[in-house]
């Protein structure tokens, strides 16, 4: 660049971090809930008092890398995400609310949504949450966001939301989500749909039927993390985010835990937070799961297959019949909106 460049910046939120302490305990009052705002406007955001663990020395704090996957494979990534919600909208009678993880959706996708919930009729919200400095970080851009699926379950949403369902951006639901969200968890604060055992094929990958899961679960399940249900009333009640953060600071010191953070987290702490199995028609893999079993199918999940290593998207035309129908309307919806951009401009030009 040759010449000065002018940039202007917005200022968007302003990070507030605080620390209090009951006096008759000396402790952090974990799971407190309070609410934050101004003289005018009393209520503006609420959230959760949550233990603070052990701080790591200023030495020992890496710099932040965030692995980009560049243009092509984050528009494929739009691509998919919006075919997932046309298939929930598609089978779900009831309203529909869908959150999103603010910091890690792209321009594109975050112009685009406004449009799709004027047509389909769905709410929205951008949530955020800022990773505490306390909590051992992750530097992956994928662990991080895995990382925001399990240890932050308890502050990232309102507290007067009582329960969410976690869908997989390559998941394709064929079932109404009320059953789901009404299912009776008996007790536990979320419900995970255990991986598959029928494809008898792929026993030679199944990582959980061997060493330390095989000792660990003894007879439990493992479960998959594509799909899960949290009773976020429950969740906070037991403090299970205070819990799963403390085991996660524990165990993600070693490189080698949590190669799967968001899966092997909830897995490894099944005894102290317990976990409902949902049945396993809520979620079909192929890699996993027989073709018998497809039909029954309430959602099928695109997880990726470590002995074929076939494309994302050549496998979800293949697996998923309605795949090409939702994409091409989808298609439709996006070019419609570019036609109406491309006429503003020349309206506007002709001005």
């Amino acid at each position: 660049i040759e010449k000065a460049v002018t940039a202007e910046y917005e200022l968007e939120y302003l990070l507030l971090e605080g620390h209090c302490f009951d006096l008759t305990t000396d402790q952090p009052p974990r799971g407190l809930q309070f609410t934050l705002g101004t003289k005018n406007k009393p209520v503006v955001v609420d959230t959760i008092v949550m233990a603070n663990l052990v701080r790591k020395k200023p030495d020992k704090i890496k710099e932040d890398i965030l692995s980009d996957k560049g243009e092509k494979k984050r528009g494929m990534w739009d691509s998919i995400k919006r075919i997932m919600m046309l298939s929930v909208l598609r089978n779900t009678k009831t309203p529909v609310k869908f959150w999103f993880l603010k910091n890690y959706l792209s321009p594109t996708f975050k112009e685009v949504i406004p449009h799709m919930a004027k047509e389909y009729g769905f709410q929205y919200e951008l949530v955020q949450y800022r990773w505490p400095r306390w909590l051992h970080q992750q530097t992956e851009k994928q662990r991080i966001i895995w990382g925001y699926k399990i240890l932050f379950l308890d502050v990232l949403f309102p507290l007067a939301v009582d329960k969410i369902i976690f869908v997989d951006a390559d998941q394709i639901v064929r079932h109404d989500l009320k059953e789901l969200r009404d299912f009776d968890l008996d007790g536990a604060p979320y419900g995970y749909t255990p991986f598959c055992d029928s494809r008898t094929e792929m026993d030679g990958y199944r990582f959980w039927k061997t060493g330390y899961w095989a000792s660990h679960l003894l007879k439990r399940k493992y479960h998959i993390s594509a799909l899960y249900v949290v009773d976020l009333k429950k969740f906070r009640r037991i403090a299970a985010g205070d819990r799963l953060r403390g085991q996660y600071q524990t165990l993600s010191q070693d490189p080698n835990s949590l190669s799967n953070l968001d899966q092997d987290l909830p897995n490894n702490m099944i005894y102290q937070v317990a976990i409902k199995s949902l049945p396993q028609e809520w979620l079909w893999c192929e890699t996993w799961c027989d073709d018998e079993s497809k039909q029954r199918a309430k959602t099928i999940d695109l997880c990726n297959n470590p002995k074929t290593k076939e494309p994302k998207l050549k496998a979800a035309a293949r697996i998923v019949p309605e795949w090409v129908e939702y994409d091409t309307e989808i298609r439709q919806l996006l070019d419609h909106l570019e036609n109406k951009k491309k006429s503003a401009v020349l309206t506007h030009d002709e001005l």
